[in-house]
């Protein structure tokens, strides 16, 4: 894990470059797409630099995570339905997932849903459901229309904070969104239970 960090920090420095670089719509889309399935950062970390710098572009941006994400969210359901053995579980240990397919397989066919939406809004690594989802074989258009509502609200209201407040927002959307996500979810996911939808 010592040896990962740096890696990941030079990923992660590397991918906010690229939100400067002429083509950055070009590479937003790259990034949205492979952090859907194999890449371990997100796209906002490039996202929130180009918005600020363009507010006017806001919700094409957002757009563009959206679409892209959906696409790598299929690559990588692809990854896990196809070639789970030979791709999928490598990549899921290289991430310290490896351990979670047994457990998650148990609970997948009757809350998938629930689990892709989760995993879309929250700071849990996209990636390791939609191998997942593809490897238990959940419905595909349920998981391509649930990572479209989860995406979409994901990178849309980061989008719309940054263009209704600007630079300000910043600090609340990098430490505390991520959160404020998961917290929403809990919340969404205990009314459900002592209602008796779940």
């Amino acid at each position: 894990m010592g040896r990962a960090r740096p890696m990941i920090r030079a990923l992660y420095d590397w991918t906010l470059g690229l939100a400067a670089h002429p083509r950055a719509v070009w590479a937003l889309a790259l990034v949205s797409f492979a952090e859907s399935s194999v890449f371990p950062i997100p796209p906002d970390i490039m996202l929130i630099p180009m918005i600020l710098a363009a507010p006017h572009r806001a919700f094409y941006l957002a757009f563009i995570c959206t679409a892209f994400s959906v696409l790598g969210a299929i690559a990588g359901y692809g990854l896990g339905f196809f070639a789970f053995e030979t791709i999928g579980q490598p990549v899921l240990e290289a991430l310290g997932k490896g351990e979670a397919v047994a457990a998650f397989a148990e609970r997948y066919n009757e809350h998938g849903p629930w689990i892709v939406l989760i995993a879309g809004v929250t700071p849990f690594p996209f990636k390791v459901v939609t191998v997942l989802s593809g490897f238990n074989a959940m419905s595909l258009p349920v998981f391509i229309a649930t990572s479209i509502l989860a995406r979409g609200l994901r990178f849309f209201i980061v989008a719309g904070l940054l263009w209704k407040f600007g630079p300000p927002i910043r600090d609340f959307i990098e430490r505390r969104l991520g959160l404020m996500f998961t917290l929403f979810v809990a919340l969404l996911l205990g009314g459900f239970l002592l209602t008796g939808f779940l």
